[in-house]
Order: structure tokens, then sequence, then C-alpha cells
């Protein structure tokens, strides 16, 4: 109680404390030596022995359980409308509409400088729904994070027609570029936003309502699944449609399974987990980028080994299971830690309490 009375002073419920304490390395077999059963009982005799400030006595009794909402829902009216409609809708607005335009351009450095203006737009955009709204990490991914990240979009868009290309002997010429798949991800930035805030606030409000660790756990476990199935099915739609639009069929084991690893990643960011998904987003990168590598230094001399996995997945899967397989098994090894580290209630409190 000396060690956390601030804490314990500010406190407006006993599940912020033993969330604080969980975060500080507190777990139940801690808690033992101070004779209790687990940590929020011992939250519960701090909460009640450390008298409170004088400003929380005044509160009203409603703010005993109200929990911080977070960045996207607490601003009202225009501030929501930007933050989950209009940002959202941002990148898949300039997407397709780069596309569109370049249907009618005509070949030739015009089109090339387009071509450039327009990713940048469309990754600025995506920038803009990162730094503000239910996806606001309380700090900037860092160098690799970025790096894996832009690698894995890339390869999601060029890498297939480059890898098989490669494997034929060539490119000689530009490969194709799967436009269905760049419209797709880039209008699944929506359901993305949407299913975040959704596990959040959901988050949050069980949080304000739970009586213990344990059951915060177990109402939260299923919340994060069903978010991530959300995601996925509307990820799915939204490549089938852009599909459609552009008469090409999308990557859908690869985008999806894209999808659900940077979906999950950004998730652990945004809830203070920085490590877990830093690794898993460079592990999937680098399988991407040593299977490419591996098709082209094949034809050094003495070196055509290195080609035989590749090109063995290749003939029996085609290109695209490249880009699934590696990034469905981070995605999976990614929601193995998701799940624990996002049932926690220390996930969820106001970061000036953690």
């Amino acid at each position: 109680m000396h060690r956390h009375r601030e804490l314990c002073a500010r406190a407006v419920d006993p599940l912020e404390i033993a969330a604080a304490l969980e975060a500080h390395g507190m777990t139940d077999r801690t808690a033992a030596h101070f004779r209790h059963r687990d940590v929020f009982s011992l939250a519960e005799e701090m909460y009640a022995r450390v008298p409170r400030h004088s400003s929380d006595r005044s509160a009203p009794p409603a703010s005993a359980h109200a929990v911080p909402e977070p960045v996207a829902g607490a601003a009202a009216g225009p501030s929501r409308l930007l933050t989950l409609v209009l940002l959202p809708a941002l990148p898949g607005a300039l997407c397709a509409g780069l596309l569109a335009g370049l249907a009618q351009a005509p070949p030739g450095r015009a089109r090339t400088l387009a071509v450039v203006a327009g990713v940048l737009a469309v990754l600025s955009a995506v920038q803009l729904c990162l730094r503000h709204g239910p996806l606001r990490s309380p700090r900037p991914a860092g160098v690799a994070v970025r790096l894996a990240t832009l690698w894995l979009l890339g390869y999601a868009v060029l890498g297939d027609g480059l890898l098989d290309a490669a494997v034929r002997g060539g490119p000689d010429r530009l490969w194709p570029v799967d436009t269905a798949t760049a419209l797709g991800l880039a209008l699944a930035m929506w359901p993305a936003v949407l299913c975040a805030r959704l596990f959040t606030g959901g988050a949050r409000r069980r949080l304000a309502r739970s009586r213990g660790l344990g059951e915060f756990a177990a109402a939260t476990r299923p919340l994060l699944l069903a978010s991530l199935t959300c995601y996925l099915a509307a990820l799915a739609g939204l490549l089938a449609l852009a599909g459609a639009a552009l008469g090409a069929p999308p990557a859908l084991g690869g985008a999806g399974a894209l999808g659900a690893l940077l979906l999950l990643a950004r998730l652990l960011l945004v809830h203070g987990h920085r490590a877990t998904p830093t690794v898993a987003l460079a592990t999937a990168a680098g399988v991407e980028l040593a299977v490419l590598c591996s098709v082209l230094a094949s034809r050094l001399p003495g070196c055509g080994f290195l080609a035989v996995p590749a090109e063995t997945l290749i003939e029996v899967c085609g290109a695209e299971a490249v880009p699934t397989l590696a990034c469905a098994v981070a995605a999976f090894a990614l929601l193995g830690r998701a799940v624990p580290a996002l049932s926690r209630a220390s996930a969820h409190t106001d970061p000036g309490t953690r």
C-alpha cells in the first residue's frame, strides 16, 4: 500500500488497482504471500484501506464505474465522424481513384509519376488512420515494424507476379500487378477501424462491469475472436468486390492472412505490446524475401539447388502459397500471443495508470 499509495488514492474502482498491479508483474501466486487468494482480492483490500483524494470523494456515484473511452470515442459529433467514417474510407477512395485514372491514362512518364503520387497518397491516408482513432498507438511503431509492413503490403501487390516470373527465368518485362488485392486491402481499412473500435470499446465496458480479473479475461477472449472474424469476413467481401469490379481474381488466401496479421499486430501495438508484433511482422517479411532471393540466387553457378523448395511449392500450390503460408503462420502465432495479452485488464486501463 505504501508503494502504490498514489494509485490507490486516485483509483475509482478496485479493478483499476488490480489491473495496475498486474501490469507491474503481480500474480495470484504473489498475492498469496499477502494472504489473499488472487490479485483482485488484494486490490479490494488496498482500495478499502487507502483513503481517497478529496476530489474523488466529491465525485458523483456514477463515476465509480466510469472507464475511459478509447480515443475514437472520446470526441462526439464531427470528431467521431472523422475518425470512424471519413478517415478510414480515405485510403480506399484514393486507391479506387488511382486505378480508375490509370485505366484512362496513356503509358509514359506522366503515368509513372501519377502512380508514384497515388501510392504515396494512399500510404499517407493509411498513416492518418493509424495516428487517429482506435488504431492509434500510444508510441510510434518502430522502424522494423514500418519496413516489414511496407514489404508485406508491397509483396501482396507485386510479389506473386515477380516470383512467378523469376521461377520462369525472368523477369524480362513488367510483371502483372495484383490491383484487386491492392484495392481490397485499401478498402479494408474501414472495417479494421470499426472492428478495433468494437473490441476496445467492448473490453472497456467489460472492465467496468467485471468483478474479477478471471471474469474479465473470460469475457474478453471471445470478443477478440469475434472482432477478428468480423474483419476477415469484411475483408473477404471487399476483396471479392474489388475482383469483380476490376475483372481480376484477387489473392484471397494471401490477402486474408496478411489482413489478419496486420490487424492483430496493430491491436497489440495499440495496447502496449511491441516486441511480439515486431517479431511476427519481420519473420513473415523475412520468409517472403528469403524465398524470392533463393530463386534469384539459384541462377549463380552451382546454386540451382537453392530454388528447389520454392519451385516445388509454386508448382504444387502456385506463387500465392508463399505469402499465404508466411502470413498465416505468423498470424496464428500472433493470435496465440494476442489472446492472453489482450484479455488482461492491464491492457485496457488508462495509460496513465499502467
